[in-house]
């Protein structure tokens, strides 16, 4: 069976995601936790078992598990579980999610190991306001450094078209994919001159949109029955893939402090969404002071940008947006978010 903690993590899961309109997902958790399917899951989560549920959480170990149920179905090999999973019916879930286990552990085992790479490109809606807030107040150029970027799906940020409701608009409205969610407060600075001049991204575990699994993975970590945010990673998926952008494979820190050096003439942004929670503690504490170390190089004609859309420290449902602007070490909460880029509420 599985642990205590575990039980207790995937069941915390399931109530967030009832709160978050996601009920068959929440069923799904639930399933987990019934005796035929915790018994088949046991010895998959046994490697990641911890005496604290809250590390199991924040280590989104329920949230691995979904990703590779949902990647048995999407890539047809569990059709039984799939089946379920269209008609979005509780109905057997147990028994199904233990066939599924027995029958595919090592593709479930490939989803336990590594954090969850959602790549949720309407994350762009609560960071595009801090790329036009940089553009605006240096002025120059921007250079965009992105870490944990999974597939890069958000370094296309700028290919994209925004709506902010009440006729607000940025970006070509020929775009291939227009972002748009329940903005309030009032809007970025949309006037501000934009020019990306170098993209870069790192990745410990890359993903390949590329290939077809490499799709079907991003995919599989969006909640079956959220349609509208899969529609939306297909569109970015095709998009990326008629781009050259390339997400290296490195450590964040490593990358940060041997590619993110600030540049004479453009603005240097470091960025990343939803990803500072997965490294361990030493891993974050040397981005850190990675990303510390470059604002302090940076000069009036070679500014430093750190922005980050992460949850609070002291509490991870709420995520913020956060911009500190060198060299004066400036920073200002731009925003409140949903996780998912769903709502975002504008404060700077």
């Amino acid at each position: 069976m599985i642990s205590a903690a575990f039980r207790d993590a995937i069941l915390w899961q399931d109530a967030t995601c009832e709160g978050m309109g996601a009920p068959f997902t929440a069923a799904v958790l639930r399933a987990c936790a019934e005796p035929e399917a915790a018994a088949a899951l046991a010895p998959l989560l046994q490697p990641y078992d911890d005496p604290s549920a809250k590390a199991l959480v924040i280590g989104a170990f329920p949230l691995r598990i979904l990703g590779g149920l949902h990647f048995l179905v999407l890539s047809g090999a569990a059709p039984d579980l799939a089946a379920l999973y269209a008609a979005e019916t509780p109905d057997g879930l147990g028994g199904e999610v233990a066939a599924a286990a027995t029958a595919h552990p090592a593709v479930l085992a490939r989803f336990l190991a590594p954090p969850p790479q959602t790549n949720e490109v309407r994350r762009s809606l609560a960071l595009i306001g801090g790329f036009l807030t940089v553009a605006q107040e240096t002025g120059l150029p921007l250079r965009c450094l992105e870490l944990g970027a999974s597939a890069g799906l958000n370094m296309n940020w700028d290919r994209y078209a925004y709506d902010f409701g009440a006729g607000r608009r940025w970006g070509d409205p020929a775009a291939a994919l227009t972002l748009s969610g329940e903005w309030t407060g009032g809007p970025p600075p949309l006037d501000a001159p934009v020019e990306v001049v170098e993209k870069r991204a790192c990745d410990q575990a890359p993903i390949d949109v590329r290939s077809e699994e490499g799709a079907l993975r991003l995919q599989a970590y969006i909640w079956p029955e959220q349609h509208e945010r899969l529609d939306r990673i297909r569109a970015a998926i095709a998009l990326a893939r008629e781009t050259d952008l390339v997400v290296e494979a490195s450590d964040a820190a490593d990358w940060t402090a041997a590619c993110a050096d600030p540049t004479q003439g453009v603005a240097t942004i470091v960025y990343h969404s939803i990803f500072l929670q997965y490294p361990p503690p030493e891993v974050q504490a040397a981005i850190l002071a990675a990303i510390a170390a470059k604002g302090a190089a940076a000069a009036a004609d070679a500014p430093f940008a750190w922005l980050r859309m992460e949850p609070k420290p002291e509490n991870p449902i709420e995520v913020e947006v956060r911009l500190t602007l060198w060299p004066t070490g400036r920073d200002v909460r731009l925003a409140e978010a949903h996780s998912h880029g769903a709502a975002v509420n504008w404060l700077a």
